[in-house]
């Protein structure tokens, strides 16, 4: 407990504070505003580090409205650093538009949140896109909602200090099948819509995602890849996938990939004790890449099972982090028109 003279001083302090002169607030720059000069006996001091960037969510941003439901975004943006010069008219960073996996039912945007916070200190905005569950709408919906959110946070990247002209999609699993779907259709632009201009994206980046729907049941697998009911059949329609093998093979990227497309680099990343969607998928995928001359990275993680915490280790996100940087030294990719 302190002494009563130090508690009275105190007093008296905190009294005289109250009886000074009022000082009008007035705008000023970080620079040009003045320290405080207010101390007390026992106080500590500590100087401000600025290593780590402070980060802002923005919860259910709605992209657009579709199957009678809005569809939404949960926007992570970072925090403008005023005293490192950093100011809204100037500053902008990379945009990821992210696809949460699902197996293609309704998504929790929240699952990757706390993961992708840790990458957005790296300074991007990460938009978590939600997309038409497969019960309610079927392939393609998933396609077209992302690439109608890519559409959105295009139009809107000011508000969020975003580089509309700097654009990665990154998924996981079913949300990996996604971005690979959007990479693979910009020249097309099967699945978008038309009216606007075309999507140019930087990188994307593929996290253990289906490529070839048809084939899944190829490797050992503890899910269901063929019946109507399971993830990969709701997704084409509630159907047998090898009894539809035509629409299985729509609604797979193999399917889109040409020697003649522009294509952005495809990063991709996968564990070889994947026991949902077998590491298998991002060979294909990788082999096609590489076939039609395409920029593509294929990392294996040994001994990774279906995502979890040896896709977000330090290490796997510096080699995330600095394929973007390298794709963001050169042209958007996508459609020429």
């Amino acid at each position: 407990m302190k002494p009563f003279w130090s508690l009275l001083a105190l007093s008296i302090g905190l009294n005289a504070w109250a009886a000074a002169p009022i000082i009008p607030a007035e705008p000023a720059s970080y620079d040009d505003f003045p320290y405080s000069r207010v101390v007390i006996d026992g106080m500590e001091s500590l100087d401000a580090k600025r290593l780590r960037r402070s980060l802002n969510t923005v919860f259910n941003v709605t992209y657009a409205h579709k199957s009678g439901r809005d569809l939404k975004l949960h926007i992570i943006r970072p925090v403008l650093r005023e005293a490192l010069g950093e100011k809204a008219a100037t500053t902008t960073f990379p945009i990821i538009v992210y696809v949460q996996g699902s197996a293609w039912f309704k998504q929790d945007l929240g699952l990757s949140m706390a993961q992708l916070s840790r990458f957005a200190e790296r300074g991007y905005v990460v938009a978590m896109v939600e997309y038409r569950p497969s019960p309610v709408a079927p392939f393609p919906a998933q396609v077209e909602d992302t690439k109608s959110a890519i559409h959105f946070i295009a139009e809107h990247a000011e508000e969020y200090y975003g580089d509309a002209n700097n654009i990665i999609v990154w998924g996981d699993s079913s949300g990996g099948h996604t971005a690979a779907m959007v990479g693979a259709t910009l020249d097309t632009r099967d699945f978008d819509d038309v009216s606007k201009s075309a999507i140019k994206l930087k990188a994307v980046i593929d996290y253990y995602g289906p490529t070839a729907l048809d084939q899944m049941n190829e490797e050992p697998s503890t899910y269901d890849h063929i019946q109507a009911n399971s993830p990969e059949g709701m997704l084409l329609g509630g159907v047998n996938v090898l009894n539809n093998r035509d629409k299985a093979k729509l609604a797979s990227p193999m399917h889109y990939i040409s020697a003649n497309e522009d294509m952005p680099p495809f990063l991709i990343l996968h564990g070889d004790k994947d026991r949902l969607v077998p590491f298998g998928q991002s060979v294909k995928l990788f082999a096609r890449l590489q076939q039609d001359g395409h920029q593509a990275r294929l990392i294996r993680l040994h001994g990774a099972d279906h995502g979890r915490a040896p896709f977000w280790q330090d290490e796997v996100l510096n080699i995330v982090d600095q394929f973007i940087q390298e794709a963001l030294a050169t042209g958007p990719r996508g459609a020429q028109g």
